[in-house]
């Protein structure tokens, strides 16, 4: 089966070109917008893209960048551990590639946080590389055109999928009379699966691999790929103490590998204990509490219930050095107007942000 020459014409006509991160060859660029796009929609990066470009505008400035700058500009797209990597690698590119990304798919996966379908991806759009990517789209797409079943997760067949992405990739015929053959069908099966053969009604009318599809000939695009197994997630439970003081949100940084590593979050403690107690062991007196309504947070392997506590607490008892003896990751009273500076997880940004807009926390 040959499919390269149609999803090359086919995306130069009708794919997707005004992406931030497209019409470019710089390693530095396609690299960030790899990393974020990782289980991110393409909407949800393109704004995060653009700050985070602003700000680190090359390797060698973010290598030089605090973590913490880092997590804070990452905040809110989720997976940390790809910001710890994102920031890591930038530090190896400057210390053993001297400031220049590797050439290579085979040199980029030696990199934190770059696997072997990132590493393809970056080499085709920049290098020109014949390297087969392998991302969740690219696996519906294979899966339904080649009607392959069973969970497309499971070793067996992402080994399967894995030997007929690279039989696919245009020739090296191909790639020597077209340079940019390469890039243009890497981002024609990213296109492709965006846009046109996605999870739910897929437009197989508008697909240039529809004669070839077998999901489609044997009307099994609903069935295929075969959804992943699915285990019912464990549910916990926390509490957040949302201690503040004379403009000021006491913060906790949590460690840097887990949930939400490296970032800055609110004190946690038993949801069975009794605010006051919890504030007695941090060494804060308590001036008033006030239980808010619990609210849910979804991980991958878990489901979060967060109930967060009001806590005013008197001036006299709140000092960094009492805050951070209690607290593992040590304590840090935060002006509320500087709180955008830090990375803070999602749901702990929205309780903030709406305690604010509800002057239930002000600046004083």
């Amino acid at each position: 089966m040959k499919i390269a020459p149609r999803l090359v014409a086919w995306q130069r006509k009708h794919g997707r070109h005004g992406l931030p991160w497209q019409n470019t060859h710089d390693p530095y660029r396609v690299w960030l917008s790899e990393i974020m796009l990782q289980q991110t929609q393409v909407t949800a990066v393109i704004d995060y893209y653009q700050r985070f470009l602003t700000r680190f505008p090359s390797v060698k400035v973010l290598a030089h960048a605090s973590a913490d700058e880092v997590m804070a500009h990452w905040a809110g797209l989720g997976y940390y551990a790809r910001a710890r990597n994102l920031h890591a690698c930038a530090q190896q590119v400057m210390r053993t590639w001297h400031g220049k990304f590797p050439p290579d798919a085979a040199g980029l996966v030696t990199l934190p946080g770059i696997g072997p379908s990132t590493a393809a991806a970056i080499a085709a759009f920049c290098y020109g590389e014949r390297a087969a990517i392998l991302d969740g789209n690219v696996k519906r797409v294979l899966a339904r055109l080649l009607a392959l079943e069973g969970d497309p997760t499971s070793r067996a067949i992402d080994l399967q999928l894995w030997s007929h992405a690279r039989a696919l990739i245009p020739t090296a015929r191909t790639c020597a009379q077209d340079p940019e053959a390469m890039s243009a069908y890497t981002q024609g099966l990213m296109d492709l699966g965006a846009t046109v053969c996605t999870r739910s009604r897929p437009k197989c009318e508008a697909c240039p691999l529809k004669k070839d599809c077998l999901a489609r000939l044997q009307g099994r695009c609903d069935e295929l790929p075969w959804p992943r197994a699915r285990k019912a997630l464990p549910e916990r439970s926390t509490a957040m103490l949302v201690a503040y003081q004379a403009g000021q949100i006491l913060l906790t940084k949590r460690p840097a590998t887990g949930i939400w590593g490296g970032l800055w979050s609110l004190p946690e403690c038993d949801p069975q204990l009794a605010p006051t107690t919890a504030c007695e062991q941090l060494g804060l007196s308590v001036k008033t509490t006030d239980t808010l309504a619990e609210f849910l947070h979804v991980f991958t392997h878990y489901r979060l219930i967060i109930r967060p506590h009001l806590v005013e607490v008197a001036p006299e008892g709140a000092t960094h050095v009492d805050a951070a003896q209690g607290l593992a990751g040590g304590g840090e009273w935060v002006p509320i107007h500087k709180l955008h500076e830090r990375g803070l997880p999602a749901p702990v940004r929205k309780l903030l942000d709406g305690l604010t807009a509800a002057r239930l926390i002000a600046e004083r």
